[in-house]
């Protein structure tokens, strides 16, 4: 897997990138994260990459030529497992009026063999991306942010911990929107309203105010009685379901 991230603030990126299972990831060579400067692909002195709109308006927005070259040159990349004619592509823009990302989107997206993030800031894009340009516009939901940064590192993330070898696959069957209730054929199945049961760590029994013995904050003692099909039984029971 191979994600091309274009951006014009591609330090907002490194740090995130750069640490915990997202770089173990790339050092071991289960992704490749490259992050391109939409500046890269202008031709004036002043490397414009944005501008006002026609018909007037706040804010600027992105030019639709730097990112079309972009966009074009990426996609020739030679990829490193598979013949570059064969490869699976996708290009993703994001955009509030785009569809919500969620855990289903992730499953799709780790099928591609590279993944071109547009990552807007300001105002937005000039339409004509999101029309010729991008294969689909993505948000994380109703509300607005500065850039499309984090909606980019949301997405990188969900969808690596998703590749093999990245995390250990029985920790992912035992996740929130991969719990199946009921078991069937042995196989896990996708609940987008499941989400994963209370956990509990040590200590057993925790005194919020050590000076109060009364107030305790404790552990269900099913799950320290070592019975296991009692704790699976109560792990169903307190599985937590939501309406679509």
């Amino acid at each position: 897997m191979r994600f091309d991230v274009i951006t014009i603030f591609p330090e907002s990126f490194k740090s995130y990138l750069n640490s915990s299972i997202l770089k173990r990831a790339q050092d071991e060579g289960l992704v490749e994260i490259y992050l391109h400067n939409l500046r890269r692909w202008t031709t004036d002195r002043h490397q414009t990459v944005d501008d006002r709109p026609y018909g007037g308006g706040a804010g600027m927005i992105f030019l639709v030529e730097p990112l079309y070259k972009a966009v074009q040159e990426l996609k020739k990349v030679r990829l490193k497992k598979k013949n570059s004619r064969k490869a699976k592509r996708r290009v993703i823009l994001f955009s509030v009026k785009g569809e919500q990302f969620n855990q289903k989107k992730a499953e799709q997206y780790k099928h591609y063999d590279q993944i071109i993030l547009i990552v807007p800031h300001y105002e937005g894009v000039d339409e004509r991306v999101a029309r010729y340009i991008a294969d689909e516009e993505i948000s994380l939901g109703n509300f607005i942010l500065t850039s499309g940064v984090l909606p980019a590192l949301a997405v990188i993330d969900a969808v690596t911990r998703l590749l093999p070898g990245v995390i250990d696959r029985e920790s992912l069957k035992e996740e929130s929107f991969y719990i199946e209730p009921e078991k069937k054929r042995g196989r896990n199945k996708l609940y987008l309203n499941v989400y994963e049961y209370p956990q509990y760590s040590r200590p057993a029994v925790f005194y919020p105010d050590p000076q109060n013995k009364r107030k305790a904050w404790r552990v269900p003692s099913v799950l320290l009685s070592g019975n296991h099909r009692k704790i699976e039984e109560w792990r169903k029971k307190h599985l937590k379901r939501r309406d679509k």
